[in-house]
């Protein structure tokens, strides 16, 4: 039997361990995809004790300990931390099989040196030596950051908002480069109950009127410029429902006139609409060289009561499973007709869709740029082992893993650096795999590289040049 999490967890064969060990171990990582706060990376915040650094905003988690029955005081309310803290080790010490156990232990591990498995009996000691090294400065946010060996992140942001932190960490040179990802989901989702008072906000950050879907277009031209002097590269859109119908401007510009009058939108208006954005917003990216992130199929706020007492981002969206593979590749081809498609990078909260993005994507390559298209990462509720084992060898089947842009963190925890660590034990086993069935030579420095180039290399080359 092996031992828990020990320097050899999940790989399983000696080709595995080596590529691990002599290749993705020590590579740096670029974060292109996460929700951290940039303003506790300005301020260097320290944070106070285990709770606060874990249980903060991580829905993952919080889903976790409603499955265990705790109530919402112990959860999002204003339990007392340690309590809290206690839900949550009983919680892991039921989570066999979950990503948060393995997650959980790999963050004890890596931040603290703690080999403790957490359990309720554990939990006292456990607290107690952690919560004495929070207090140190080695274990403030930006120290937290670099103690992993991150080098680029991407934070999620807001065309309207001012970018002060990122622009203030660029100027003092932070050794991790803090990047901004435009966001631009609020112009996009019409339908919303506060899309009209988005449009006056995002008129004002413009400093212009918004009254037409062109003048939109023109107000996020401006705002993807700013955003590009603070240092962005990467845009990000989580598309849901009828996002693609061929749409002119005056057909666009008419849907929007018509949500401003209070009308009633029908589902081609929003795919008129949002359609029409899109298809903009990427001739945008594409003249800039912005990578485009599209993330599909998140069911969100299923729960209206919950999401009545606690808001959005709280643990209670999950997969949706309409149709959509012509609408996607009706909105890819729109753009590449004139040569204006940009990066992209497809991403699906169902699993069933994997094949379907994996092929998509290679309808749309070109010269001159690797996998221009990327089937994304497996993402959200399926980054746990068998999620990204499958996306790989999906990926793989279809496509070239060795030009994959690897791993994010989608988190909003400044301990959750480690899951890039998960990632690459689980690639490096696939590929040790691979080898020692005799389906691939043992040639070890090409795949040494390769596993390099998956792990920090490529991101670099595809965001960044």
């Amino acid at each position: 039997m092996k031992s828990f999490m020990d320097a050899d967890f999940l790989l399983q064969t000696d080709t595995a361990k080596t590529l691990y060990h002599e290749a993705a171990e020590h590579t740096p990582i670029f974060d292109y995809h996460n929700h951290l706060n940039p303003q506790q990376i300005l301020d260097d915040v320290q944070m106070e004790n285990l709770t606060q650094v874990w249980l903060g905003g991580d829905h993952y988690k919080w889903r976790a300990m409603r499955a265990m029955g705790f109530s919402e005081e112990l959860i999002t309310g204003k339990g007392d931390d340690y309590e809290k803290y206690l839900a949550f080790a009983k919680t892991i010490e039921n989570s066999i099989g979950n990503p948060l156990y393995h997650w959980t232990h790999l963050e004890l591990q890596r931040y603290f040196g703690i080999t403790t498995p957490l359990c309720e009996a554990t939990a006292k000691e456990i607290w107690d030596e952690a919560n004495a090294k929070l207090q140190t400065k080695e274990f403030s946010v930006r120290n937290l950051i670099l103690g992993q060996n991150v080098s680029y992140m991407c934070t999620t942001d807001d065309p309207v908002d001012d970018l002060h932190c990122h622009i203030a960490l660029k100027e003092e040179n932070f050794a991790c480069r803090v990047m901004p990802s435009f966001r631009p989901d609020k112009a996009i989702n019409l339908e919303k109950d506060d899309f009209t008072d988005y449009v006056q906000k995002l008129a004002e950050a413009a400093d212009m009127d918004i009254t037409s879907a062109d003048d939109m277009l023109d107000a996020l031209a401006k705002r993807l410029d700013y955003f590009i002097a603070a240092g962005c590269v990467v845009s990000d859109h989580s598309i849901e429902g009828c996002f693609y119908v061929p749409a002119t401007s005056e057909e666009a510009n008419a849907v929007f006139a018509k949500r401003l009058d209070g009308g009633a939108l029908t589902e081609q208006d929003l795919g008129m609409y949002k359609g029409y954005l899109l298809v903009g917003l990427g001739r945008l990216y594409s003249e800039r060289n912005i990578a485009m992130q599209i993330h599909i199929k998140a069911l969100r706020n299923n729960s209206t009561r919950r999401f009545l007492a606690l808001g959005v981002d709280t643990g209670f969206d999950s997969m949706n499973d309409f149709a959509y593979a012509p609408m996607l590749s009706a909105l890819l081809n729109a753009m590449d007709l004139d040569d204006h498609l940009p990066k992209t990078v497809l991403y699906s909260l169902n699993p069933n869709d994997n094949p379907m993005l994996a092929s998509m994507a290679g309808n749309f390559q070109a010269e001159g740029v690797k996998a221009k298209v990327q089937f994304g990462t497996a993402w959200w509720f399926n980054d746990h082992k068998p999620g990204m084992e499958e996306q790989m060898i999906t990926l793989s089947s279809m496509g070239l893993l060795s030009t994959f842009v690897g791993m994010l963190t989608d988190s909003r925890s400044f301990l959750s650096f480690p899951r890039h660590e998960y990632f690459r034990r689980i690639l490096c086993n696939i590929v040790g795999n691979w080898v020692e069935n005799g389906e691939y030579p043992a040639h070890m420095d090409y795949l040494k590289g390769m596993i390099e180039n998956i792990s920090f290399n490529n991101a670099v080359n595809y965001f960044l040049k």
